[in-house]
């Protein structure tokens, strides 16, 4: 009996692996297929997909930087990134602190609300976003002569971070529920205010949960394509990366030029690629110790 069970049990390992290593595999095939046609030259696409570059053509990135320019979208990538995460992280990490530590009147309404933003799909509510956004338009320009709210980087980032709310003070709140408070009565005999407990002893003691915020929304920042297609309509205006991708990928096949196009590609990839390397131990632990009651 135990040599059967112990045969059942070395198969189900056996098939897990199988299993991982398929999905593992139909990951990183296609991800090193894009890094190697962005250096091939653009009569080796007419050929074998499969062969390896004859020789590294680094002019693609150059292309894709400059003529396409990526450079420019990328840069407005970043600052509205950077930006959104900054507003999202200063709301939400003292909200999520407060609805999770203390009681106080309202706070189940409130805890209730964000909870139930779970369950909004963002992409649903961005033509509302849009007239709420152009109606105010209209009024700043009757009144001050210029408008204001599309078009706006600053405005975008901020989208941003009101839509991703929700989910980073649910995940937030779970674990800053499981310290125990023991360390915060123990500040407050030392003489330390709400503000420097909450900034000295908690937040650095939150720092995997925190980190895996960043990670989540900065993917979800950083790809997000149809809330910037639809605020930032403008023909000449800022563009992000996610749009100017699609811009780059419609021009380069009608012009059958494929090698900037991929290029473009890495572009887009590289950055959540590394950041995803620099972060993945703490990536690790905020998703499983946020799941432990103490």
């Amino acid at each position: 009996m135990n040599n059967k069970s112990y045969s059942g049990e070395k198969l189900y390992k056996v098939f897990i692996y199988l299993v991982l290593i398929l999905l593992a595999v139909s990951i990183l095939v296609p991800v090193a297929w894009v890094f190697m046609a962005s250096v091939k030259q653009n009569a080796e696409f007419y050929g074998n997909p499969w062969t390896l570059p004859a020789s590294f053509h680094w002019q693609n990135f150059v292309e894709a930087w400059t003529t396409a320019k990526m450079g420019s979208y990328m840069l407005n990538s970043v600052y509205v990134t950077a930006l959104a995460l900054v507003i999202l992280l200063v709301v939400a990490l003292p909200a999520s602190y407060c609805l999770s530590r203390f009681k106080f009147r309202g706070v189940k309404f409130l805890n209730g609300a964000f909870m139930a933003g779970l369950f909004i799909n963002v992409n649903y509510i961005v033509v509302p976003i849009f007239l709420m956004l152009r109606d105010g338009d209209v009024w700043i320009k009757k009144t001050f002569g210029s408008t204001f709210l599309q078009n706006n980087l600053t405005i975008l980032a901020l989208v941003y971070a009101a839509t991703a709310l929700p989910f980073t003070i649910y995940l937030l709140s779970g674990y800053f529920a499981t310290l125990p408070h023991d360390f915060e009565e123990a500040a407050y005999i030392d003489g330390a205010g709400y503000h420097k407990t909450m900034f000295q002893i908690i937040f650095p003691m939150a720092k995997p949960s925190i980190v895996t915020v960043i990670l989540f929304n900065f993917l979800s920042f950083w790809n997000e394509y149809i809330i910037s297609m639809t605020l930032m309509n403008s023909a000449k205006g800022p563009k992000t990366l996610p749009v100017g991708l699609l811009n780059l990928m419609q021009a380069q096949q009608s012009a059958a030029n494929y090698g900037p196009m991929y290029a473009g590609l890495v572009l887009v990839m590289l950055p959540t690629l590394i950041l995803y390397i620099c972060v993945q131990k703490n990536l690790t632990k905020g998703m499983t110790v946020g799941g432990l009651k103490g």
